[in-house]
């Protein structure tokens, strides 16, 4: 069955993570994703994390490309650029990662392919956004995560300022880049007209600090992290946190202390009915941690889901492979590479009873549909998509 997104047609601009990510994602419910990359290919092709590459493809590109076909351009031939014109004519929508102002440069900005397009959807994603004093700054997650006041959300007070260990403002960003076009989508069907769609890394992260952020602005003063550690939020109180057993670790979310104190066996907390105690709460976490070394994790979470407890265990990547719900959700999947081979990878996570989504595409090689892609969507000739790649327009 065809995704939801089917007959859906993106011009895909993006390199690295949240572009790919998001297009990924439109891809996996069944959008046409024709991925534009330059001669040279997505700069991810070339980085991979702990320098994984398999058959040569690196692992990260993997993880962000499936469901696409891959499309060589030179943008500064203007071969190029005419090829963009007539595929944006067929297209629904354009995403784009450049730098601001890249796109206009190269004459294929919003104006220019609106007026060839009035339906066509053009959504721009940038660092720090398409306009203020920062839009020259590079942008790149970790140091957008710096400049939103998150790494001083983790970590205990006396520890440098701690950041999340993967992209999450090109995820945060990501999500955005899909929910802004799906609902330009929806206005374009009411009205009859696209528009365009602006996301930055740095909106999407603050968007991520809601709450904490709100906290602040109303009074709540800055976040306070916890000198035992235990607690990774700051505005949060115990028992709220992550504790050692005696064979791993134990995550503990807003329970009254006293329910839990006495499943623990611990007296003295009868009192504390509530489940954020802020007064001396790196008191209660040390007391809970002590009772909780005593015994493994499973002993722990046979004994407080039984009661109740909001708890769970701390996962590392060889449990979450192993772990059933994961397989119940279908979360880990595998597909064939014409290079790398069976590439396991996250499954879809959004399930759609009607129009389910697929991986139907592995990653593309680079160029690897440059010529059927010319000819499906531009109504290029076998002569013109010679022309081109003798030109150097194309590979």
């Amino acid at each position: 069955m065809p995704g939801p997104l089917s007959g859906v047609i993106v011009l895909d601009f993006t390199q690295l993570l949240q572009g790919p990510y998001a297009t990924q994602m439109l891809g996996d419910m069944g959008a046409e994703i024709i991925k534009i990359e330059p001669p040279g290919g997505d700069w991810m092709r070339k980085f991979a994390l702990s320098n994984l590459y398999l058959g040569g493809e690196s692992v990260s590109f993997l993880a962000f490309n499936r469901n696409k076909r891959s499309l060589t351009l030179n943008l500064k031939q203007p071969g190029g650029v005419e090829v963009v014109k007539r595929l944006a004519a067929r297209a629904d929508i354009v995403i784009e990662n450049f730098r601001p102002g890249v796109m206009e440069r190269l004459g294929i900005g919003y104006d220019t392919l609106a007026a060839i397009n009035p339906r066509l959807i053009f959504c721009s994603s940038s660092g720090f956004g398409q306009t203020g004093p920062y839009v020259e700054r590079p942008g790149q997650d970790l140091l957008v995560q710096a400049m939103t006041g998150l790494p001083y959300l983790n970590g205990r007070d006396e520890d440098v300022p701690v950041a999340v260990g993967l992209g999450i403002a090109d995820i945060a960003a990501a999500l955005h880049i899909v929910y802004g076009v799906l609902a330009a989508l929806y206005s374009r069907e009411r009205t009859g007209h696209g528009q365009r769609v602006e996301v930055c890394l740095y909106n999407s992260l603050l968007a991520f600090v809601h709450q904490e952020l709100s906290t602040y602005l109303n009074g709540g003063g800055l976040p306070q992290r916890s000198h035992s550690g235990n607690n990774p939020a700051p505005y949060n109180g115990a028992p709220y946190g992550l504790y050692p057993t005696s064979d791993g670790y134990i995550a503990i979310a807003m329970n009254p202390v006293n329910k839990l104190a006495a499943l623990l066996g611990l007296s003295g907390y009868e009192h504390l009915t509530s489940n954020n105690v802020l007064d001396n709460r790196d008191d209660i976490n040390r007391a809970l941690a002590s009772a909780f070394c005593q015994r493994p994790t499973q002993e722990w979470l046979a004994l407080l889901l039984a009661e109740d407890i909001w708890c769970a265990p701390v996962y590392t990547f060889a449990d979450v492979e192993r772990d059933p719900q994961v397989a119940a959700n279908e979360m880990i999947v595998s597909y064939d590479h014409a290079r790398a081979g069976t590439v396991r990878t996250l499954g879809i996570p959004v399930k759609f009873g009607g129009t389910p989504g697929a991986i139907s595409r592995p990653a593309p090689l680079l160029g690897e549909h440059s010529a059927e892609l010319l000819r499906e969507f531009g109504g290029y000739s076998d002569a013109d998509i010679q022309d081109l790649q003798a030109q150097s327009v194309i590979l």
